[in-house]
């Protein structure tokens, strides 16, 4: 690089070449896209005019779909693999614009009609609350686990500081989900939904363009805890509504604050000192299936290249595609630990993502795994580890998180 160049700072250069700030860092922690100099000092990134083509070609590569793994070969490997690679993908993408026409075209036909103090409202996408729902629900407990702990059986609702946001847990993964309301009125809300009715809830909002989030003022209820009235979903159509089902008197209304704090989980949670980026449906299908502990090694292929391998449940390993990265303050040429998981906990969680790439940051062996996309930031699942050593069947070897 000619030290006299002029560089450009990250909100100039993102502006530059069409994406944010908050790629540029993610896509400097992959390696895909370094900049021309960091600031020893403060850490600012700075990018030479140079690297816009580049940039360019990146962000209109991931507006495609292409998983990040693909991204590298195209801008950076041989030309007979990146041809090999765009064609996948293009095949893939022909087959997926086919199954969501079928879908879509279904859609059309149903009805689409349902029946029927001040209040907290928040106005958003109806289909992206649906796939909110849809993320965060398999994150719910459920048989014994729902039995000991019931609160743990539902969905937490928030309309809070402008946002819809949508939490489940069950104590071994945690699933959070934050939408930004096009229209936000009223005091903080919060309650519960039963992971039944929320995916009622989920079938219903899919069917709308705008949803609106309604929660009645908080009363206090027969056990003294304060809880939201007359919650319901509105629709842009005069009488369309959905509310959760009636209680029948069988048990009280479970209480929101008896919710575990799933912000004290986030802020405490140790930086990923590891980052591992991994084609999502790749893991998923050569971690489903296999019986007790599955275990994931990020290693250097024979051909040097960057590997992520999934071992366990008396199947042969699989090997992936990966790109592994260790925080610039680490030991140089620290490896990536190996870490195992309960596939019942880890592979809804890979379900549970958006868009063709998983991030797991790892901040050892024995705590929670952050699992996320570069697609969705709003979007974060917790999954805890497990030893190798542990049996089969979901819980055994776990610690509580």
């Amino acid at each position: 690089m000619d030290e006299d160049e002029e560089l450009l700072g990250i909100g100039a250069f993102a502006r530059r070449v069409g994406l944010a700030p908050s790629a540029l860092r993610f896509y400097d922690d992959c390696g895909v896209l370094r900049p021309a100099r960091v600031d020893e000092a403060t850490g600012y990134r700075q990018y030479a005019e140079a690297q816009a083509a580049r940039g360019v070609r990146l962000r209109r590569l991931r507006a495609a779909g292409l998983p990040l793994v693909d991204v590298a070969v195209v801008l950076d490997g041989p030309q007979h693999a990146a041809r090999d690679v765009l064609r996948a993908h293009l095949e893939r993408t022909r087959r997926t614009a086919d199954e969501a026409q079928t879908v879509v075209e279904g859609f059309l036909w149903e009805a689409a009609g349902d029946p029927r103090g001040r209040c907290a409202r928040a106005r958003v996408d109806g289909a992206e609350l649906a796939g909110a729902v849809r993320q965060v629900v398999p994150a719910a407990a459920v048989g014994t686990a729902s039995e000991e702990f019931p609160v743990l059986g539902s969905v937490l609702l928030e309309l809070v500081d402008g946002e819809v946001r949508l939490v489940a847990t069950d104590r071994y993964r945690l699933a959070v989900r934050v939408l930004r309301a096009e229209v936000f009125e009223g005091g903080p809300r919060k309650l519960l939904i039963g992971a039944g009715a929320a995916r009622d809830l989920a079938e219903w909002a899919v069917r709308r363009m705008t949803v609106v989030v309604e929660c009645g003022p908080e009363t206090m209820n027969a056990e003294g805890t304060a809880e939201a009235a007359g919650f319901r979903l509105r629709g842009a159509a005069e009488g369309e509504c959905w509310e959760p089902p009636r209680e029948r008197g069988r048990s009280p209304r479970q209480d929101p604050d008896a919710f575990l704090d799933y912000r004290l989980i986030l802020e405490g949670l140790e930086p990923g000192r590891y980052r591992v980026i991994v084609d999502r449906g790749g893991l998923r299908d050569a971690v489903a299936g296999r019986g007790g502990v599955v275990a994931l090694e990020a290693r250097m292929g024979r051909g040097g290249e960057q590997e992520l391998e999934v071992t366990g449940g008396e199947q042969p390993p699989v090997r992936l595609r990966a790109v592994f990265h260790v925080k610039h303050d680490a030991v140089k040429h620290e490896a990536v630990p190996r870490i195992a998981f309960d596939p019942a906990v880890l592979v809804p969680a890979l379900e549970a993502g958006v868009g063709p790439d998983a991030l797991l940051e790892i901040a050892s062996e024995v705590r929670p795994v952050v699992v996320r996309s570069a697609d969705q930031g709003s979007f974060t699942t917790l999954v805890m580890p497990v030893s190798e050593q542990a049996g089969a069947g979901t819980g055994e070897g776990r610690a509580d998180g």
